[in-house]
């Protein structure tokens, strides 16, 4: 089934669509992806990365890293993350990768239902947003692989958590070898045990 994202949100505007990844993941860091397509952008693999293929994913990240009108990505680690709570997190990550455009955007297309304003610039929150429009999945293309890749670095110094398949998720066998081994030093200490925020 081929999915025909929508180019655009309003035509004439500069759009930059803007997604997070690993929001609800027991370990590491939060990332998140800001991305101005050019006009008329169009991939028939570029999709809600959660129905795309990690191969693909990678595959896109090199098309959309080389043709976007601008892109950036930005993170915000664990302690951060315990430190402000997941929720503001996100939104720090997201206002960074924002900021750190070289094209400033005319409107921010946001996946999801609510957003703090960034420097006046107008926003759109849309849920399930990646789905919908090619900006805000180019965007969660973006901020999913470059989450990964971090996820698999950390993986070769705590191997036993299995963080190259969840990738910090609180899956069956993380959740066990966190009860064996107790929480490393990249677990989010603000969230249960159940991959729940405590805030």
């Amino acid at each position: 089934m081929i999915t025909m994202l929508k180019p655009s949100f309003a035509e004439g505007f500069l759009e930059a669509g803007c997604d997070e990844a690993g929001r609800g993941c027991m370990a590491g860091p939060v990332y998140a992806a800001a991305v101005i397509l050019p006009p008329g952008f169009y991939h028939p693999l570029l999709n809600d990365s959660k129905q795309v293929t990690e191969k693909n994913r990678d595959l896109l990240r090199e098309v959309i890293e080389r043709e976007a009108v601008a892109w950036h990505v930005a993170s915000v680690d664990h302690v951060e993350i315990d430190r402000i709570n997941i929720l503001k997190a996100s939104f720090t990550a997201m206002h960074a990768a924002i900021s750190a455009l070289s094209n400033v955007p005319e409107l921010l297309l946001i996946d999801g239902h609510i957003f703090p304003a960034y420097m006046g610039i107008p926003h759109r929150c849309i849920v399930k947003g990646d789905t919908l429009y090619a900006s805000i999945a180019a965007a969660a293309i973006l901020a999913k692989t470059h989450r990964d890749e971090y996820m698999y670095r950390i993986h070769n110094e705590y191997p036993a958590y299995g963080w190259n398949e969840n990738k910090g998720y609180g899956t069956a066998h993380h959740m066990e070898q966190i009860a064996t081994l107790g929480l490393s030093p990249y677990h989010r200490r603000s969230f249960k045990t159940d991959g729940r925020s405590k805030k």
